[in-house]
């Protein structure tokens, strides 16, 4: 059990006021494989922005693990359709982001590094026993982020990819590196969270590996269409499939 919380109701006070896009049921599930962690572990993240999965993680590992989060918190990739860098905006971002892991009790347990991903490799040591991906969305930065630290990844250690089937650039770096990998195990989604086993992946079980990602690319195209209804605001048309919000479904 983790440090700051006995249950996920506990850990859930604690985010309520935590701006992000991870849904509760998104938490839940970070929040369940983080507290399965052996003793010793290591936990990175890729894309903190405010620290929302980065609390959920940090109550819930043992004790002894450690956490740490990459985000350069340079004002970009804040969220759909912010690209461009704005200092101010990541320097802002900084300071919540911190207050929000003090104000939750996990500050201590976190090593923040405050780089982009693709600079930041080299100050994460040793292996890594559940890697959480939601850095920036485009096809390059996501490839290398799931083939990069992927590969640090220990035999049954776990790879959670956010926005997986959701985003463009997302998706495409899962098509090229997931689809057809033999130390990948597919284990499902929740909403656009996909969850990844490390584990040797052959035969048959490769061929259903493949087909399990591919029935995804349905619910992939319904949330293009539901976002470029939601640019053009033709709202009602999102209602169609089942999107009552005016936020990008994740």
């Amino acid at each position: 059990m983790g440090v700051c919380a006995s249950t996920f109701a506990d850990v859930l006070t604690k985010i309520v006021d935590v701006e992000g896009w991870l849904s509760k049921e998104q938490a839940r599930c970070l929040y369940n494989r983080a507290v399965a962690l052996p003793q010793g572990s290591q936990v990175v993240e890729i894309g903190s922005f405010r620290g929302r999965s980065l609390i959920v993680l940090a109550c819930a590992a043992p004790e002894d693990a450690q956490l740490v989060a990459i985000d350069p918190h340079a004002g970009n990739d804040r969220g759909p359709k912010e690209i461009r860098s704005n200092q101010k905006l990541g320097d802002a971002d900084n300071r919540v982001f911190k207050a929000n892991l003090d104000r939750a009790g996990v500050a201590h347990r976190v090593t923040h590094i405050r780089k982009m991903s693709t600079e930041a490799s080299g100050d994460v040591n040793g292996d890594i026993n559940l890697l959480y991906i939601d850095g920036a969305h485009r096809y390059r930065t996501a490839r290398n982020d799931i083939v990069r630290y992927g590969n640090r990844v220990v035999t049954n250690g776990t790879m959670l990819v956010h926005d997986a089937f959701s985003s463009i650039g997302v998706t495409g770096a899962l098509l090229t590196s997931t689809f057809t990998s033999r130390r990948w195990l597919y284990q499902g989604r929740c909403g656009s969270l996909a969850q990844y086993r490390r584990q040797p992946v052959r035969g048959s079980a490769a061929l259903t590996n493949v087909f399990q990602q591919t029935l995804q690319l349905g619910w992939f195209l319904r949330n293009i269409f539901i976002k470029t209804a939601l640019t053009l605001k033709l709202y009602p048309l999102t209602r169609i499939f089942g999107h009552t919000t005016r936020d990008w479904p994740y």
